[in-house]
């Protein structure tokens, strides 16, 4: 079985809750894709970071990283995959605001300014979470090279992303999840 046909029976078999729920972009669903239990298993993690860089594959980036939570393993996970493959990828984390004590940092990890970086998330809705990481590393003089995902819902992601002038790709869609 190939790691893309794994990872989606893990996402099938362990991520997908039915039932109403409220979405971090506010809409409500009738089911929720909960990749924190894909994404911090020992089992399919490393397949996270295998599937998202070669959904990545020649794309010109030296870190990657997006907004906190959702993002932190997903980076973390392709920071891995990539060592094992003989390359060096550095990761990085978007806190949802300023720090309020130490270096006040907003993005924490290796410096970003002036590298081309990827923009990951798990799971996007309408794109608001990783626009919203997109706008901070442009603050911090990131040139972002595209935005990545593990699973696209399909409402308005890739409409929103693609407006905003950057190329987006999607590991799985909801379709391809069964739902």
């Amino acid at each position: 079985m190939s790691a893309w046909d794994e990872l989606r029976r893990h996402i099938v078999e362990k991520a997908v809750v039915h039932g109403r729920v409220v979405l971090s972009s506010g809409q409500e669903a009738d089911y929720y894709v909960d990749l924190r239990r894909i994404t911090l298993d020992g089992a399919a993690a490393p397949l996270v970071g295998d599937v998202m860089l070669d959904l990545a594959e020649g794309l010109d980036f030296a870190a990657a990283g997006g907004l906190t939570l959702g993002a932190d393993p997903v980076a973390a996970a392709m920071l891995h995959a990539a060592a094992r493959r003989g390359n060096r990828l550095d990761s990085f984390v978007v806190r949802k605001g300023e720090k309020q004590h130490g270096l006040r940092r907003r993005i924490e990890g290796p410096d970003v300014t002036g590298r081309r970086v990827l923009a990951v998330e798990d799971t996007s809705t309408t794109g608001g979470s990783v626009l919203t990481a997109v706008e901070a590393l442009r603050e911090a003089g990131a040139q972002v090279a595209a935005v990545v995902v593990i699973v696209d819902r399909g409402t308005g992601s890739r409409e929103r992303i693609e407006a905003a002038g950057f190329e987006y790709r999607a590991a799985y869609t909801s379709e391809d999840l069964g739902l």
